[in-house]
């Protein structure tokens, strides 16, 4: 009995260690929550699948989100900060169509996603973007971490 009480205790710390390995190292996930009414001008483009927008508010997100439709009222929201180094100058992406670029060394990821598109083939670490909850309900997004 002891035996069975000790590899499941150990299976449980393996699996708390290996998801502590797999957190970004260079971004912190910050708490908010954020309605995107679709009604509004600005966010009005989100109502065609397929089409993002950059949410730059204080307080939503390390700098900034992006959310996209993917369609059948499916929404996916990710952090606009690459997710490759700390946060800087350079480091809030840009985005056309439906891919992310950060501007201090050209990496790209899909917003449908978030996923790096030119990863190095260097043998380092490279991270997909961190992505937030989005909910659709009625007429707006709700986005939070």
């Amino acid at each position: 009995m002891k035996r069975i009480f000790l590899l499941v205790l150990l299976g449980i710390s393996c699996a708390c260690e290996s998801e502590r390995t797999n957190r970004n190292p260079f971004l912190q996930e910050v708490g908010f929550r954020f309605e995107v009414n679709l009604n509004l001008p600005l966010y009005s483009p989100l109502t065609n699948t397929g089409t993002a927008v950059l949410i730059r508010q204080d307080g939503v997100g390390t700098r900034g989100v992006f959310v996209i439709n993917t369609g059948f009222n499916q929404y996916r929201a990710f952090e606009a900060s690459c997710p490759n180094h700390a946060p800087n100058n350079c480091s809030t992406m840009n985005f056309i169509g439906q891919v992310a670029t950060c501007t201090c060394e050209d990496y790209e990821y899909s917003l449908f996603t978030g996923q790096q598109l030119n990863r190095p083939d260097d043998g380092n670490r490279y991270y997909d973007m961190l992505e937030y909850r989005a909910n659709f309900s009625g007429t707006s997004v709700n986005i939070s971490n």
